[in-house]
């Protein structure tokens, strides 16, 4: 039979002894019943007992856990400092480390010291903490000479926080040290190396650290350790060394545990071993939001985009709600289909589930628009958040980038920057390619060299790529050519592969020859490079040439990915290659093509055939009109209303001709045209693209 309930001894004036308040106190904490607590505090003040130190401690102690440090803080301030004991300090300490306050943490450490009182093993583990989370060094240096001045190293708890610190502050050298100088272990010092490695990105010394652990006879392994080694595995993409650790986890009974059974998960997929994966997901019980977040992510990562969003709807019938990480990786699946109809209905969810606030959510939510074609809808979200930060702002520059706007990528940055908002490396990358494509070339190198002196940021490949573009597109060949050689890292394909298509677009075949060379060393499986050379040799009349490097394409084995083009008509998709005959429709869509292109070469339009930059098996004007963004075209043109965009996706660049068509289709036949290539949007409208023709 159950007693009576402590609390009642309060109402019944039954506690004004000491230790009736503290077992009252201690009540309240599990209940975390802020009202009692503040009339327990008042007994306290009454009966003056607050120079007792178990009363004062656990009072801190409760408002810290109840998320009222402030109230701890003030409390503790205004008390004497005769009544505060090591247990105080320590408390308060730990407090605010959980709090994720570790400098006012260490300020209070240093405020105990200069009290008089000295800190214990249990004062210096919570500062240690403290020291990890600001992630300076020198912070738990000088904490290490403290410990070893006060004779705690060989304490197993100092020990572990100390190797725990320098592991987050990026010194597993230091934290080696100090393990292999503990005269005793126990699994929480072994699973702070397991983990320091882990998030030092030395997978495969994690694994090793817990096949240490299992030749161990005095500790276990535990979930801490099994999971951080199944995540090196998965970083790895190590599933033999994932198959042992599974092993591990079967022996030491720690299947039934959700966190592992979704870290086993997680290895599987990331290892591409996906159905492993959807077989640990069906052996969970009970499903949290993790589970879910980690079996749809495990289909984004096998580019199963569709079961992604059917796996996010599944859970949505079930009861689950969805979090941040939902939205986001379910979204990103929206993006990779080009799906604009599961990308709203996912909004729908986000605005029904209370996140329109969110921007970890807002930020993709903006992408998925401007992936799916609709900038309009992308600015809409864009607008409506209240309170932007950089990934906000940095996703809607993206977006005005990817649609050829570059004028308002510039504008947008510049009001950023107005507002105090510190750009990251990807805001550059959008700003430095959106300068590309206007021409504005002492404004992207005034923008780049703001990187590091400004911001510092250091400069990646892909800014050096965004550079050659820059001062290639502008015709100013042999100093990009001088850029590159001066890059502070080997350039990358995509550096040379800019500078590959600025000699195409001028001619310098010498320099394209040479950089194309380069380019087939680092990638000689690439089509693309093949392509460019082969047409800039065509152009240029070398014709044996050309040739030589067709052969040198069969010689390798290399051929160019088919072109095929797709579009949404009825909420169902019809996918187009080149010179297809085999939808229903065919000869409706093949006369559009014959009268499009009447029209056309009446309006003057004659066909340059060396422009068939996708396929150089295609030579002749006549290949040039089945490509098969030009099918989509028709049959959009065939079977969409009149007022309705035509929205059309390519697996490849949309080529010279292609892009032509697209304008004069858009002034002839009075339509807006939307085409998503590999590369960006273009919207095509009365004549003209929105690139700008730079694509």
């Amino acid at each position: 039979m159950r007693g009576p309930s402590p609390l009642k001894f309060f109402y019944k004036g039954l506690c004004s002894i000491p230790t009736h308040l503290n077992h009252l106190l201690n009540a309240s904490i599990q209940t975390r019943s802020l009202k009692l607590a503040t009339q327990i505090h008042t007994q306290i003040i009454t009966n003056s007992y607050t120079f007792l130190p178990f009363l004062f401690n656990n009072l801190i102690n409760f408002y810290a856990k109840c998320g009222c440090l402030n109230q701890a803080l003030l409390l503790f301030s205004i008390t004497h400092h005769h009544f505060k004991t090591i247990v105080t300090w320590t408390s308060l300490i730990a407090h605010l480390s959980r709090f994720n306050m570790p400098l006012q943490a260490l300020s209070f450490f240093n405020q105990m010291r200069g009290s008089g009182l000295y800190p214990n093993q249990f004062t210096f583990s919570a500062v240690l903490s403290a020291s990890a989370a600001t992630v300076m060094i020198l912070h738990g240096q000088q904490l290490h000479s403290l410990i070893h001045k006060h004779g705690f190293e060989g304490n197993v708890f100092v020990s572990s926080a100390l190797v725990d610190m320098y592991a987050k502050c990026a010194d597993m050298l230091s934290a080696e040290k100090v393990f292999g100088q503990m005269p005793e272990r126990n699994i929480v010092s072994w699973n702070s190396m397991i983990v320091g490695f882990l998030h030092n990105n030395f997978y495969d010394r994690a694994v090793g650290v817990l096949k240490d652990v299992l030749r161990e006879k005095t500790v276990i392994p535990n979930e801490v350790g099994v999971t951080s080694a199944l995540s090196a595995c998965a970083n790895m993409g190590a599933s033999d060394s994932g198959r042992q650790v599974h092993g591990v986890v079967v022996k030491y009974g720690l299947v039934p545990l959700t966190t592992v059974k979704n870290s086993l998960m997680d290895m599987y997929f990331k290892c591409r071993v996906f159905d492993e994966g959807i077989k640990m997901f069906q052996s969970v019980g009970d499903r949290d939001v993790i589970t879910w977040n980690v079996l749809v992510m495990g289909c984004v990562q096998n580019d199963k985009f569709e079961e992604a969003c059917n796996h996010f709807w599944v859970m949505r019938r079930e009861g689950i709600l969805p979090d941040e990480a939902s939205f986001s990786t379910v979204l990103h699946s929206s993006i990779s289909l080009a799906a604009l109809h599961q990308g709203t209905a996912i909004h729908d969810q986000i605005i029904k589930l209370g996140y329109v606030k969110n921007t970890r959510v807002l930020g993709p939510l903006i992408t998925m628009y401007a992936k799916c074609g609709s900038l309009v809808d992308a600015y809409r979200v864009f607008e409506g958040i209240v309170d932007h930060n950089v990934i906000s702002w940095t996703a809607m520059i993206s977006a005005y980038r990817l649609h050829g706007c570059a004028n308002q990528v510039i504008e947008l940055f510049e009001q950023m920057l107005s507002e105090g908002i510190q750009p990251s490396h990807v805001t550059f990358v959008c700003v430095l390619s959106a300068c590309s494509h206007t021409g504005r070339v002492e404004e992207g190198l005034a923008y780049f060299n703001s990187m590091k002196k400004i911001y510092d940021i250091n400069p990646g490949p892909e800014h050096h790529a965004c550079m050659v573009d820059l001062l290639g597109r502008a015709g100013r060949l042999y100093e990009a050519n001088r850029f590159i050689e001066s890059m502070p890292m080997k350039p990358t394909p995509s550096v040379l592969g800019a500078l590959l298509g600025a000699c195409r677009k001028y001619g310098d075949l010498k320099m394209g020859r040479e950089v194309a060379e380069r380019l087939f060393q680092m990638e000689p499986h690439n089509p693309g490079n093949y392509v460019l050379l082969y047409n800039m040799y065509t152009r240029n009349g070398k014709l044996e040439e050309a040739s030589d490097v067709r052969r040198l394409m069969g010689v390798n084995g290399i051929r160019k990915e088919p072109g095929c083009s797709w579009i949404d008509v009825k909420n169902m998709t019809f996918v187009f290659t080149s010179h297809d005959r085999s939808h229903s429709s065919t000869g409706e869509i093949y006369k559009i093509l014959e009268k499009m292109e009447k029209l056309m070469k009446k309006k003057g339009y004659v066909a340059e055939t060396e422009l068939v930059t996708n396929s150089p098996d295609e030579n002749e004007e006549r290949g040039l009109w089945y490509h098969s963004e030009k099918l989509a075209l028709a049959f959009g043109l065939l079977t969409l209303p009149t007022n309705s965009p035509i929205r059309i996706k390519k697996n490849l660049r949309t080529c010279d001709h292609c892009h032509t068509v697209m304008k004069l289709a858009s002034k002839i036949f009075d339509r807006e045209i939307i085409i998503r290539d590999i590369n960006r949007f273009h919207q095509f409208a009365d004549g003209f693209c929105s690139c700008g023709d730079y694509w």
